[in-house]
């Protein structure tokens, strides 16, 4: 397992991180060989911040997960806000193979500025 932005090893945990920052941001479609990889996130921009739009997030970033990244099992999924239209989603679950629990950060941008 490699990064893909320095080409140095990582942990199972530091890749799974790695690959839910991809995924997430990654919109349905844009992939040429796998159209359905990714999130709807990007259909979610722009939207006035509300509770429905992180319900809308929460579904989007869960079901993308279940499908794609097999090696977790999610048991929380949160948004935190920091400011300006950016966002962590702060996923808790454990390593399928190893029951090992996992606590992750992924930053992100949805909502309209307001």
């Amino acid at each position: 397992m490699m990064s893909r932005n320095y080409g140095t090893s990582l942990t199972e945990i530091e890749h799974i991180n790695q690959s839910l920052a991809d995924l997430i941001s990654t919109p349905v479609g844009s992939r040429v060989m796998r159209r359905e990889y990714g999130t709807l996130l990007a259909n979610l921009l722009d939207q006035p911040t509300s509770e429905a739009l992180y319900l809308k997030c929460y579904s989007t970033i869960y079901l993308a997960i279940l499908r794609w990244e097999p090696r977790i099992e999610i048991s929380k999924i949160f948004i935190s806000s920091l400011n300006q239209g950016k966002q962590v989603v702060d996923i808790e679950g454990r390593l399928i193979n190893t029951g090992q629990s996992l606590n992750l950060s992924i930053p992100i941008s949805i909502g309209a500025l307001t």
